[in-house]
């Protein structure tokens, strides 16, 4: 697919307009711009949007200066607003349809809206509990490319020819609240940088017996609320900071242009397997995860 294409491009081609000697002041157009293409085409791809980023920013000298470094992982978080209002954009019916069961005038839609609950709760107790342990750890690019690896053997293991439409599939109507748990559960698993939410979510929808149009779904439909809940706490958290050293014309274009590539790439994955399998998404991780190793080990980009 080209979007891969044009991922690589930026991903490496991003260390053009880092700063030769110390980190930079301030967030330019440019950089603002390769982050929001980055994160919109991979949020929803089974690929890991937050391995594409920390690599992005490593690119670009962002990680150096630990002040810097603060808002822009906050930034990296906030412009996920633009992946979201893309869901919303493409998946304005089921939303439609949520809306109508918080009032009782949808049954299904407030069925689904009560599995998404029940799924994002492991996620958001286990990102409580956490997440300053997580970031503190796993957040190097050697922990990245060993989940892009795992990562992308367990796809094609998995998923590498499967197709839209299983005819001996379920849909979401028959998705009960047990099996929305153990999707949930998997989305923990994710919190591991380049594990992939979308890719776990989607495995997660195929194991409780969901076709591949429907575990792509709710995989959407889940990470909308997810990184909802993600956004809101990292800016009651460290907005202010973010905002002061960003400013708000550079976090304005970066969920704009995440919108935009989000919105594109999940028309496109859709249309994508309509004919083909995740196949293609395995081989890409292990492909990106060989190729970042052997940067990482020449010194052409640090940890």
């Amino acid at each position: 697919m080209r979007n891969f294409l044009w991922v690589l491009v930026l991903l490496f081609g991003g260390s053009l307009f880092a700063e030769p000697e110390t980190a930079p002041a301030k967030m330019s157009t440019t950089e603002a711009v390769v982050l929001g293409l980055v994160e919109g085409v991979t949020e929803y791809l089974p690929v890991s949007s937050t391995g594409h980023l920390i690599l992005a920013s490593q690119a670009m000298g962002m990680g150096e200066d630990p002040t810097f470094r603060k808002s822009v992982n906050t930034y990296l978080v906030v412009i996920q607003i633009g992946a979201i209002l893309a869901v919303i954009t493409v998946y304005g019916e089921y939303i439609r349809m949520m809306i109508l069961g918080l009032v009782n005038r949808d049954k299904e839609g407030r069925k689904l809206l009560i599995h998404l609950i029940i799924a994002f709760i492991p996620a958001a107790v286990m990102g409580l509990l956490f997440d300053k342990l997580i970031s503190g750890i796993l957040y190097g690019l050697w922990f990245v490319v060993c989940a892009w690896l795992l990562g992308g053997l367990a796809l094609l293991k998995w998923t590498g020819e499967d197709q839209l439409d299983d005819p001996n599939a379920v849909d979401l109507k028959h998705l009960t609240p047990l099996k929305a748990l153990v999707i949930g559960c998997l989305q923990v698993i994710a919190m591991w940088p380049g594990v992939s939410r979308s890719l776990v979510t989607i495995i997660g929808g195929r194991l409780v017996g969901l076709s591949l149009r429907h575990s792509v779904i709710f995989s959407f439909l889940l990470g909308m609320v997810t990184l909802s809940a993600a956004t809101a706490y990292k800016l009651l958290d460290s907005g202010a900071q973010m905002l002061e050293s960003l400013g708000i014309t550079t976090i304005l274009i970066g969920i704009a242009v995440a919108y935009l590539s989000a919105w594109v790439a999940v028309k496109t994955m859709v249309a994508y397997l309509k004919k083909h399998g995740l196949g293609i998404f395995g081989i890409y991780r292990i492909l990106l995860a060989l190729v970042t190793a052997f940067l990482l080990v020449k010194g052409v980009i640090t940890p």
